[in-house]
């Protein structure tokens, strides 16, 4: 693979430890990519900002690389959402040590580096032109992106993102590639999409219906036929925002993107009124709501707009809303849009609380005031009821939001529990397998020797890290995974790669840094969710198998792997009862 003169130069460590670093694992990804060379990247979006989804492995990792005068980025990039608004902080009432302090040690720490600390999960709103290649580290800006704008971003982690922001390379791979950009499953709409909501619902939909057996090396590329001819900005951005849940970096909805290219589908669905209601109906608040949260992503100016339109309604038969009971989170950028309007005024007004620079997701909730949350976004309700925060959240309508942040007793009832979700399985594909057997598979340039030996923990369902894996114990915490209450620590963890939100690999740092993780990691499918931290950190990894090692290895067998001469082989030693 040819290697750019100014990418070699920063791996030789000419450009101090933090480029280096940088490069060796913009080198390690593009091996496992299969790249035959190298881009030059206009922007880069990094992840990993609030203290609840960062954790201690982002904090390690940045005063990791903290100090060296060489370390700043080479190309333009910005900051995602940090976990408070610090000028609403005691508004928030946040009941977390220290969170103010670390909170912005951390956004100060990736100043230092020379990032614009934007805190926007949208960087769409933010950047006026968006073309050529960028790394991009949000998932559903990664959607939105490659979707709607001439911009061309992998669904990258928050520390890929961040080695090409600090080189200005990436390699080209992946969603670079033209033959690599095309739908793998058919969506035909049925049902009347109206509402913001009705797209959020549809995009979480999708995702729930992906199988195991489907071969998406890329993440779930909906084609998506039958919606209506015209759709908001906030209607397309709920869309995309949701499909990313479950790992979707691109989709088409025809007369909305550019068309389709031709291809064969894994899978075909039909969305009909019934499933939408049906979504509706499971997501209802069953009890009383504690608190109403706008704005996720963040709330964009037609978004703000539609808020304070419902708001106004009530106010004008005199009500207002007690108890600061709805938060609307937005970007700066965003709210400056509305202040200078009036419609933060209002919203003010009538008793809402407006935040900028965090998001719902990224916010830990004082749970003695809230315990059960209201929003219109799936993509809230996928994060907050995960191990995030752990909390019972309920979807509707802005206009049902406001309602029932102005009425507290909208929704009688005892408060829902995590407990009381129905818990439906993922689908696996996994069969028991027999006899012993040899696989070969590829490792890591910056790795060139190992051997391991230990207890195989196997799925092939993706590990979703951020909100699923528990950052303290390492234990699998997703109701319906096939590895749900098992703990990944000393294991040789095989899995087909990482979903859900780009910030896993400072989870899995976490857990590697305090000896929660797994001794060794396998992948099917390159993931650059996964290999970011295995490489950093020198954990042996592998992947590339000429057998898929997620069905043919049971969960329990004994294996081992050695690294040798570029070549990993992999041996079952005996197999689990």
């Amino acid at each position: 693979m040819g290697m750019p003169e100014q990418l070699a130069e920063m791996l030789a460590g000419n450009h101090g430890p933090t480029k280096q670093k940088a490069a060796r694992l913009v080198v390690d990804l593009a091996a496992s990519a299969g790249a035959t060379e190298f881009i030059e990247c206009t922007h880069a979006h990094v992840s990993g900002v609030s203290v609840i989804t960062g954790g201690h492995g982002l904090r390690r990792f940045l005063a990791d690389i903290s100090g060296d005068t060489k370390g700043r980025v080479s190309i333009p990039t910005t900051l995602n959402s940090s976990g408070c608004d610090k000028n609403k902080f005691d508004e928030m009432g946040i009941d977390y040590d220290d969170f103010l302090k670390i909170q912005f040690e951390i956004i100060l720490a990736y100043e230092n580096l020379g990032i614009d600390a934007t805190l926007s999960c949208t960087p769409y709103e933010i950047e006026e032109e968006l073309e050529g290649f960028g790394s991009w580290a949000e998932s559903n800006a990664v959607c939105f992106s490659n979707s709607y704008t001439g911009l061309i971003t992998n669904r990258e982690s928050g520390l890929s993102a961040l080695a090409t922001a600090l080189t200005g390379w990436a390699p080209k791979w992946g969603l670079h590639l033209e033959e690599n950009r095309k739908p793998n499953i058919l969506v035909n709409v049925e049902a009347e999409m109206d509402n913001i909501t009705d797209w959020s619902i549809l995009g979480d939909w999708i995702g729930k219906q992906v199988q195991s057996s489907w071969h998406l090396p890329w993440g779930p590329m909906p084609h998506i036929t039958g919606l209506p001819k015209w759709a908001s900005f906030e209607m397309k951005k709920a869309l995309t925002a949701a499909a990313a849940n479950y790992g979707s970096p691109l989709l088409w909805a025809d007369g909305h993107t550019e068309p389709a290219p031709p291809c064969s589908y894994e899978g075909k669905l039909t969305f009909t009124n019934y499933d939408l209601q049906q979504r509706y109906d499971e997501l209802a608040p069953k009890g009383e709501v504690d608190l109403v949260v706008i704005g996720c992503p963040q709330a964009s100016l037609g978004e703000i707009r539609s808020t304070a339109a419902a708001v106004r309604t009530r106010m004008e038969l005199g009500e207002k809303i007690p108890n600061n009971r709805l938060w609307v989170f937005t970007s700066g950028h965003s709210h400056e849009l509305a202040e200078a309007d009036g419609t933060i005024e209002l919203l003010e007004e009538a008793g809402a609380l407006i935040l900028k620079d965090t998001c719902p997701e990224v916010t830990p909730y004082n749970r003695s005031k809230y315990n059960h949350l209201l929003t219109n976004s799936l993509k809230a309700e996928h994060y907050l009821t995960s191990g995030l925060n752990r909390m019972p959240t309920s979807v509707a309508t802005i206009e049902t939001c406001v309602a029932a942040a102005f009425n507290p007793t909208k929704f009688e009832g005892t408060r829902p529990t995590l407990e009381s979700r129905p818990k439906e399985p993922h689908s696996s594909a996994k069969t028991h397998q027999t006899g012993k057997g040899e696989m070969i598979g590829k490792n890591l340039p910056s790795q060139n020797k190992w051997n391991i030996k230990g207890k195989a923990l196997v799925t092939d369902v993706p590990i979703t890290y951020l909100g699923y894996v528990n950052r303290d114990t390492g234990v699998i915490e997703e109701p319906g995974h096939p590895l749900d209450g098992v703990a990944i620590e000393d294991s040789i963890l095989i899995y087909p790669k990482g979903s859900g939100s780009t910030v896993a690999p400072f989870v899995l740092m976490g857990l590697i840094y305090t000896g929660k993780g797994p001794k060794a990691i396998i992948n099917r499918d390159v993931c650059p969710l996964t290999l970011p931290a295995a490489s950093l950190l020198n954990v042996p990894y592998s992947y590339g198998f000429d057998n898929d090692p997620c069905l043919t290895i049971n969960n329990g067998d004994e294996i081992e792997m050695n690294l040798s001469n570029n070549e990993v082989k992999l041996k079952i030693i005996s197999r689990c009862a």
